[in-house]
């Protein structure tokens, strides 16, 4: 009588420990899957924006941005040139000349340090970047607006009253034909808003080590 209720117990205790092992493989086969959907979207998102060579690399707000995205666009050797100060007449003349931009990329984000070394105020950046998206947009360029500097360069960044980097934000993202934003950056769906808003696509990208990837796609030639 006393073996057949160990038995009993011990057929019971396997059913428990199938049922677990069951569970747990489950959850984890379903985490796979969604970690494939959710990559796989990612991806999609990406190559589904692309633009054309040469490019014109610019500022809206004269922050260190440009200078470290210079840098992946230097190691993948694409066709760009960079210019800090870019005006709508670069534009004209690269036409002028039988080649044209095909697509500009300006990177957001306020420094006033780095307006005030030369001699400039966010006002002056503004009425720059206008004139140079108005005229992109005639020559039918794409206009890529990009933050990569995440909230350091954002509010957290910011000296009290400064709003100079979001200003750099609003004349560039709601104009551009896409973006490509550090995720850090859009913790407060700033730049979710202004994709959903606009309806224009936002790419993100996690750690800066990341952007070589993003242009390799969005410049594949």
């Amino acid at each position: 009588m006393m073996q057949h209720k160990v038995t009993n117990t011990n057929f019971v205790i396997l059913n428990i420990i199938n049922f677990n092992l069951m569970i747990k493989k489950t959850i984890y086969f379903s985490v796979i899957a969604l970690i494939c959907i959710l990559t796989s979207f990612s991806v999609n998102e990406v190559s589904a924006q692309t633009a054309g060579q040469p490019v014109l690399l610019t500022s809206c707000g004269q922050s260190p941005g440009p200078v470290r995205l210079k840098i992946f666009m230097s190691r993948l050797e694409l066709d760009f040139d960079y210019s800090l100060f870019a005006t709508a007449d670069d534009l004209i003349t690269k036409k002028n000349e039988g080649d044209p931009y095909k697509s500009i990329i300006i990177v957001t984000g306020a420094s006033l340090k780095g307006m005030g070394a030369a001699g400039i105020s966010i006002d002056d950046e503004l009425e720059r970047i206008e004139g140079l998206i108005e005229e992109a947009k005639k020559q039918g360029i794409t206009i890529i607006g990009s933050h990569i500097e995440g909230m350091e360069r954002r509010a957290k960044g910011a000296a009290p009253g400064d709003n100079s980097d979001e200003l750099s934000i609003d004349a560039v993202c709601p104009n551009s034909s896409f973006m490509i934003v550090k995720k850090e950056g859009d913790e407060d769906s700033r730049f979710t808003n202004i994709s959903k808003g606009k309806n224009i696509p936002l790419i993100l990208f996690e750690k800066n080590l990341d952007i070589t990837g993003v242009l390799e796609k969005v410049f594949t030639k």
